[in-house]
């Protein structure tokens, strides 16, 4: 291998990814059964794995293939399904038998049908996997019924064996160019022409080792002013001598006109040769797994070297994981790269290499199978072109940080001023369908679409231009998606924000509508979408879901009317359709403090109800450029009799405020902020607040306020839309009374357990300051003291005889003895 190719492979791994491709984030985005985005949908209780899918000619039938059945649908337009007719194609028993002794599972014996091709203007051609030994037959289009044929029968090399295995097909003059696995293990790759006619004879490749190297078919296109039918796939890259297998995305070619060699080659490809698809910017490493790829016609009047072909890559470095990107190649370049030099192949050590030789012929050049036998050996040594094919301005159209794209549709629509543009369609592994349009400035996602609640295994992406509506085949059914819904922007701002090429601002009906229903005038900037260019005078519509509201010259109206009560939590909440809109709220003063109020990513915003916090609230949204409000509020405070409920039964409110229910246990963490907040000022008024503070945790109580298109007299049965249901504009009642009520009791408390604890010190401090005797602890008493202390003073005075002569002390009421201080008994020091 030569140093330069591993250098230009290694030198991605040395650099470090720039991350310049921002993150793409639709614009909008419809959950599955959205009203915004209807979606129609065909499945049947007997129809599974509706994975390949075929459109007539005019567009006017789907047809289908399913496991074990053939459909044919009707296509109305706006992308109605019906079922037309239905064909039984199922293995017979013997075969679901001989399939389950091989040690498959049931449930991939039954027949998969994968190649479902028009053949000509009466027949179509289907092949089945049909229990792990592949079958083919012909379709009768009129009637719809399956044709016996002997000659259609065997499937071996024109449909896989696995129905998990990946192929291409596609007929050119009623022939069949196939790319699949010709064994039942898999092992062995082919590229192969099947049903030929005339001079033309069955082509396959040469069985060398070299031509296909583990091959992942993805899909295959037929370009008329070359007569040539191209194969995209993903291969095991031998060129690049790496201890891991380094995966690389090809396209290869082949003539139609190719007939095989006389000696040499005879029955096979002599115009076989393949070109590495590279996708990958600078600086970066290479997403070089093809997932998808189609093609794009030239626009009128242009050449076919201006055909399109838009892949989406994957990338098997795992610091590329999760990402997927999309690159666009010419037909042009592709051309250009197979006219050049070619590597050469050694067969004994099969290792690739470029040596400069005198080419007797350019390989892949249609009419070689007229060549000499030199040629040929030339030819068949040396198919892989020296160059990669870049894409087109050698740099990525698209990259997706967030989602996996697997299959891909494109189409051209001209906008309102004559300008043509193209449109993608990209099918997320999770269930999205991502509608983007290609800009100068970069991509633009108008909107992404929820087709499917999980992951499905999707094989066909089709488009119908005539029907105007985006196909996709799953294992579960059938879906069918307009390409526009113009009707869903309700004013002109959004109208021009969507930067939709298929929709346009009528100016005569002030409404939303398909570029080609606008007779003159339409109002649409695709390219830079300038609200204020466009909407010169701005349109309200009330029905709009994020309707643009004048900014009043005086007081808060039109404004929705918010009371509440000091220190109550008040929430307001506002939300933009658009996820490219930042939000941002305006206080009574202008700038709202960050210290003072939370604001979450849903919008809404959380804020203490003080005095100063009182007034007019509007929520702001800036999209492109362009400023409107989205929601006016005006909060005041709640009249003292709105708090005067009886807590022992509900009552009837007559008031014109809302009624005030209240809810206590957990706290909000935007609540606890706020209440943190409040606190913190009371101590800051009052230190002696703080020190004074009882431990006792009370939830704040919180007014959500829901939004309404009404300003001043707001009666408890008027109800107000969020998310499109309906619920009153209620607030929660507080508990400050029962709080300082509370504190007042715990302060009792705390001083009556005081006084007790000094109580105690007190009495404590009077026994240590009684006399002791000098030695410092009492004499033990007799038991005549103790007698005499039990009795009268006489009977003290008559039994206090002095025992053995001593001479008898003086007694003290507490038991302690007189000592010889000079201090008189009982009498305190």
């Amino acid at each position: 291998m030569r140093s330069s190719s591993l250098i230009s492979v290694c030198l991605p791994f040395i650099l470090i990814t720039c991350g310049c491709h921002g993150n793409v984030t639709p614009r909008v985005t419809f959950p599955l059964h959205s009203p915004g985005r209807s979606v129609s949908v065909f499945s049947a209780d007997d129809v599974f794995n509706t994975t390949t899918l075929l459109l007539s000619k005019d567009e006017d039938t789907l047809f289908i293939g399913a496991r074990n059945a053939i459909l044919s649908l009707s296509l109305s337009q706006g992308g109605g399904l019906t079922l037309s007719s239905k064909l039984d194609w199922s293995p017979p028993e013997k075969d679901l038998t001989d399939c389950s002794m091989k040690g498959k599972e049931e449930m991939d014996c039954p027949n998969f049908v994968r190649v479902l091709q028009v053949v000509n203007s009466t027949h179509l051609y289907a092949c089945g996997t049909f229990a792990f030994s592949p079958r083919c037959t012909f379709i009768s289009s009129e009637p719809f019924s399956l044709v016996s044929s002997p000659k259609a029968e065997e499937g071996r090399g024109r449909c896989p064996y696995d129905p998990y295995q990946k192929n291409t097909a596609i007929t050119v003059d009623g022939e069949l160019y196939t790319g699949t696995v010709a064994d039942y293990r898999g092992n062995r790759p082919v590229i192969s022409r099947h049903l030929s006619e005339g001079g033309h004879v069955d082509l396959k490749l040469d069985d060398t080792l070299g031509w296909l190297e583990e091959p992942t078919f993805i899909s295959s296109a037929f370009i008329p002013s070359e007569e040539k039918v191209y194969f995209f796939f993903s291969e095991t890259g031998r060129e690049y001598d790496f201890i891991d297998k380094f995966t690389v995305s090809r396209i290869a070619q082949v003539c139609t006109s190719d007939v095989g060699g006389q000696r040499t080659l005879q029955r096979r490809w002599t115009t076989f040769t393949k070109a590495q698809l590279l996708c990958q910017s600078a600086g970066e490493l290479p997403y070089n797994v093809l997932q998808d790829i189609t093609s794009l016609q030239p626009p009128e009047g242009a050449t076919e070297d201006q055909t399109l072909f838009y892949g989406i890559f994957s990338s098997q470095w795992s610091v590329n994981s999760g990402r997927s990107a999309v690159c666009v190649f010419s037909l042009k370049t592709i051309k250009d790269v197979f006219a050049g030099n070619y590597k050469f192949l050694n067969r004994d050590t099969l290792k690739w290499s470029t040596k400069v030789q005198e080419k007797p012929a350019n390989p892949g050049e249609c009419g070689l199978h007229n060549a000499s036998d030199n040629t040929l050996r030339f030819v068949k040594e040396n198919f892989l072109a020296d160059q990669s094919v870049q894409p087109i301005n050698q740099e990525l159209t698209l990259v997706s940080p967030d989602h996996l794209y697997s299959n891909i549709a494109a189409q051209r629509v001209k906008g309102a001023n004559g300008k043509e543009y193209t449109v993608l369609y990209l099918l997320t592994e999770n269930g999205f369908l991502h509608k983007a349009v290609l800009l100068e400035k970069g991509t633009h996602i108008i909107e992404e679409i929820q087709v499917f609640t999980q992951p499905q295994r999707v094989r066909n992406l089709l488009l119908s231009i005539p029907k105007g509506v985006v196909l996709v085949g799953s294992s579960e059914g059938v879906l069918s998606v307009p390409v526009s819904n113009c009707s869903f922007y309700l004013s002109c701002a959004d109208c021009v924000l969507a930067r939709d090429p298929f929709c346009g601002w009528d100016r005569s009906k002030k409404t939303c509508a398909q570029i080609s229903s606008i007779t003159e005038n339409a109002g649409q900037d695709v390219d830079n979408g300038d609200v204020s260019e466009v909407c010169k005078t701005p349109v309200i519509n009330p029905r709009s879901r994020s309707m643009s509201l004048p900014t009043p010259a005086a007081g808060c109206l039109p404004s929705e009317l918010v009371s509440v009560s000091l220190n109550d939590v008040v929430r307001l909440p506002c939300s933009s359709t658009s996820r490219l809109a930042r939000v941002h709220w305006e206080g009574p003063n202008g700038h709202i403090s960050s210290n003072l109020s939370l604001q979450k990513e849903d919008g809404s915003i959380s804020f203490l109800a003080t005095a100063s916090t009182l007034g007019c609230y509007k929520c702001l949204s800036v999209e492109n450029g362009f400023s409107r409000v989205l929601a006016m509020y005006n909060v005041k405070q709640e009249s003292s009799t709105t708090l005067q409920t009886p807590t022992h039964a509900p009552t009837t409110q007559t008031h014109t405020t809302p009624p005030v229910q209240t809810t206590r246990g957990f706290i909000s963490p935007d609540t606890k902020l706020l209440t943190t907040a409040k606190r913190d000022r009371e101590t800051q008024t009052n230190p002696m607040t703080k020190e004074l503070q009882p431990t006792v945790s009370v939830q704040e109580p919180t007014v959500a306020v829901t939004r309404r298109k009404s300003s001043r007299n707001i009666t408890p049965e008027q109800r107000l839309e969020v998310g499109g249901e309906s619920q009153p504009l209620h607030r929660e009642p507080t508990y400050l009374k029962e709080l300082v009520v509370v504190s007042v009791l715990f302060a009792l408390c705390l001083c009556a357990l005081l006084t007790i604890i000094l109580l105690n010190l007190r009495q404590r401090f009077r026994s240590r300051t009684a006399p002791h005797s000098p030695g410092g602890s009492p004499r033990t008493s007799s038991s005549n003291e103790r007698e005499a202390l039990r009795h009268s003073p006489s009977a003290a005075k008559r039994n206090g005889s002095v025992q053995n002569g001593s001479k008898p002390p003086h007694t003290l009421s507490n038991g302690a003895l007189n000592g010889s201080n000079g201090h008189l008994p009982n009498t305190p020091i």
